[in-house]
């Protein structure tokens, strides 16, 4: 992934709590802010899903989209887009990397919506996102350990 904005964030848990979370599409609406749906449409012959649906509507922004998920064990999980409504690309990665009794996770994400936006604009909603998103996903994963 080409141009993509990360972040990096501490979680005191196991990785294997953490990528639970992660796999846990249906409770996304439950911490993830702004998401009202997210819905496994396929999954691979382990269990995990392949493509997830997911409606998003926060502030003004309303979009759906579908993604493909690339799961490496409990070390990293990978996805793309497969279709979206302002959504031209969405890809992203979360790599979880163990530190004793917490794990170190990294969020990399790249978006291109349907409507032109300036490179430092995107950048910074990525930014957005993606802290967004760990922050959300910390609070989850230590409120169930």
């Amino acid at each position: 992934m080409a141009d993509r904005t990360s972040s990096t964030i501490t979680i005191q848990a196991p990785p294997r709590a953490v990528m639970a979370v992660i796999a846990d599409f249906p409770a996304y609406p439950q911490w993830a802010l702004g998401l009202h749906t997210a819905q496994v449409r396929k999954t691979l012959p382990d269990g995990l899903a392949h493509e997830v649906y997911f409606e998003l509507a926060e502030g003004p922004v309303k979009d759906a989209y579908t993604l493909r998920y690339d799961w490496h064990g409990e070390k990293s999980v990978d996805w793309e887009l497969v279709t979206g409504r302002m959504t031209r690309k969405l890809d992203g990665s979360y790599e979880l990397v163990p530190l004793g009794d917490a794990t170190e996770v990294t969020y990399r994400l790249a978006v291109e919506l349907s409507i032109p936006m300036i490179g430092m604009l995107r950048r910074r909603a990525e930014k957005v996102i993606i802290d967004t998103a760990l922050r959300g996903l910390k609070e989850r994963v230590e409120s169930l350990a």
